[in-house]
């Protein structure tokens, strides 16, 4: 009888102790807005697409940053291309996944009438360069540490989460926006949508 109670018991607490586990996973990886520094610093996406029809398109609100390479980047400059803007951070996990899916969709659309920008955001310049090494990343990165470009974005598509990819069309109107990690299968995707539907 004793027995019996005995594995009931060691049962319950076994149960217990996986549903405790179970719980600090999801809290984990659900993500909450903070500062940089941790893996778990930023507000998850849900992959979420956002394709906005040409004639509800508004223009995007222009900007010029410093970018990692002691340059500059202005979204009004690139009138005519397609504008592909990735908000990232160095300390962001999903960022790091969606790393190498990005450069490769830019690889491939470089000199396509596309321009690709790392938004990095509530980052240390150290860190972000050495998160570009690693990814072998060659398309320019934008400092915009405050998200000072982000808000721009508030009444439009903002970009709520990091990471996050706003995509503004060649003539200048915020076209499209990807919350959370994206893939290159559905960056491409976007990216042919928006080019088909403005010419």
């Amino acid at each position: 009888m004793r027995s019996r109670r005995t594995r009931t018991a060691l049962a319950l607490a076994l149960a217990a102790l996986a549903a405790v586990s179970i719980a600090g996973c999801s809290k984990s990886t659900a993500g909450s807005s903070g500062t940089g520094g941790s893996d778990t610093g930023y507000v998850a996406g849900d992959g979420s697409i956002v394709v906005v029809p040409p004639e509800q398109r508004v223009a995007a609100p222009d900007f010029t940053l410093p970018t990692l390479d002691g340059g500059s980047f202005s979204l009004a400059e690139q009138l005519g291309k397609v504008v592909v803007m990735n908000v990232w951070a160095s300390w962001c996990a999903p960022c790091r996944a969606e790393a190498p899916e990005l450069q490769q969709v830019w690889a491939r659309s470089e000199g396509k009438g596309v321009q690709f920008v790392g938004l990095d955001t509530r980052d240390s310049a150290i860190a972000a360069q050495a998160f570009v090494n690693r990814f072998a990343i060659t398309y320019p990165q934008a400092i915009d540490t405050d998200g000072r470009v982000q808000l721009l974005f508030r009444d439009t598509l903002p970009a709520q989460a990091i990471p996050s990819t706003v995509i503004v069309d060649a003539q200048g109107r915020v076209a499209a926006r990807i919350l959370g990690a994206t893939t290159a299968a559905a960056l491409r995707n976007v990216i042919d949508d928006v080019q088909k539907s403005t010419g």
